[in-house]
């Protein structure tokens, strides 16, 4: 008996082979490559139908008419199929409640700036503002309805108006300010507009001044007033018995004469006479308030002596800043036929002289050509440009 017999089993007389039967591995991974390929596809196939389940059950929300209107230029943006037309969209739902009641008033908060500009002022604004361009512009009536930042505009403009036209006035002889003053008439009314709203920021009116000096002249004193401008002189006087005549370059009122002062004024006068004197003179005084304008001013001068009688006077008020040489200005007008009186510049504005009327000697053209050859002891009245 076999040492590893063992009853009820037989061992074989064959050599048992004793290598192993373990299953080998391949060798290489080329058959696992395309499986792992497929696999893989499968995978995305199955992520892809996911995320469009995803997205039917979660759809996503409409963009705003601020972002659909971002499309690319030249592209029209995409309706939905299920959008609603344009009529029903602008038509509100309103309940048969909300029909009853009356609309809303709107919130103020709502109202932008623009629109507060645009509403229109109320009659009490109106009305202020309308006061206000009265009382900077005499010439504006209550019914110009302008604000006061028109009327402020329109004050400048007047301002500036007159000071170009006062400048020319003194820049130019009369003859030239004369023609001006016929071809363009309202030229007149503008520069005395302007003028009565300057008078009312200075210290004290020469007019005024000289109203108080005449009254107590005698009665039934003949006075010129040579560039009277309103006539105010012959508006205070001649009620009170003085006879006022008054002469400017337009006659826009009953108590102005249209002349040119500094080339004839219609009155009686000769400065020819043997007496040196001259002969036919009706005038007791001349006032020549602030109007030495023109360039040919002397001969204003030499017109307020002809018509002057014997011993007249003179009444020159002129602004202060003009005088170049006071003393040779008072000269000037003592070789015209005058005396010196008095001059009294304690005013800051203006300085006042007082001349008599003197005989004298007949002059020649050349003496009179020299006297107006020094027109410019009186500067003309220039102002800061703005």
């Amino acid at each position: 008996m076999s040492l590893f017999e063992v009853p009820g089993w037989s061992v074989p007389n064959a050599p048992v082979n004793t290598a192993s039967k373990k299953r080998k591995r391949p060798q290489g991974n080329d058959e696992k490559v395309p499986e792992a390929q497929v696999n893989m596809q499968k995978l995305m196939a199955k992520l892809g139908s996911g995320q469009k389940d995803a997205a039917q059950e979660h759809p996503p929300k409409k963009k705003n008419r601020k972002a659909r209107g971002k499309t690319s230029a030249g592209a029209a943006p995409e309706k939905h199929r299920d959008a609603p037309s344009k009529k029903a969209s602008k038509e509100p739902h309103v309940s048969p409640a909300s029909k009853a009641a009356p609309p809303a008033s709107p919130k103020v908060g709502q109202k932008n700036k623009k629109n507060k500009l645009r509403e229109r002022p109320s009659d009490t604004a109106v009305s202020s503002s309308c006061a206000n361009a009265t009382k900077s512009n005499p010439a504006a009536g209550p019914s110009s309805g302008l604000t006061d930042l028109q009327t402020k505009l329109q004050s400048s403009l007047h301002g500036a108006r007159f000071r170009w036209i006062n400048e020319t006035l003194y820049k130019s002889d009369s003859e030239h300010a004369h023609q001006m003053m016929r071809e363009t008439p309202s030229v007149f009314t503008e520069y005395h507009t302007g003028f009565r709203h300057q008078v009312q920021s200075w210290p004290s009116n020469p007019v005024s001044h000289y109203v108080t000096v005449l009254s107590q002249k005698p009665a039934k004193t003949v006075i010129v007033d040579l560039g009277c401008g309103d006539a105010e002189l012959a508006r205070q006087l001649q009620p009170r018995g003085y006879t006022v005549l008054s002469y400017d370059l337009v006659s826009d009122n009953v108590y102005v004469i249209e002349a040119d002062i500094c080339s004839h004024i219609p009155l009686p006068g000769n400065e020819e006479a043997e007496e040196g004197s001259g002969g036919a003179q009706v005038v007791d005084v001349v006032v020549c308030a602030l109007s030495l304008m023109g360039t040919n001013w002397p001969k204003c001068v030499r017109e307020a002596w002809r018509i002057l009688r014997e011993g007249g006077e003179l009444k020159i008020a002129e602004v202060a800043s003009r005088f170049s040489d006071v003393a040779r200005f008072t000269s000037l007008i003592n070789s015209i036929g005058f005396k010196l009186q008095s001059t009294d510049d304690t005013n800051t504005h203006f300085t006042l002289f007082e001349f008599s009327k003197i005989p004298r000697k007949s002059k020649t053209e050349n003496e009179w050509n020299k006297i107006m050859a020094q027109s410019d002891l009186l500067k003309p009245c220039e102002y800061k440009r703005r």
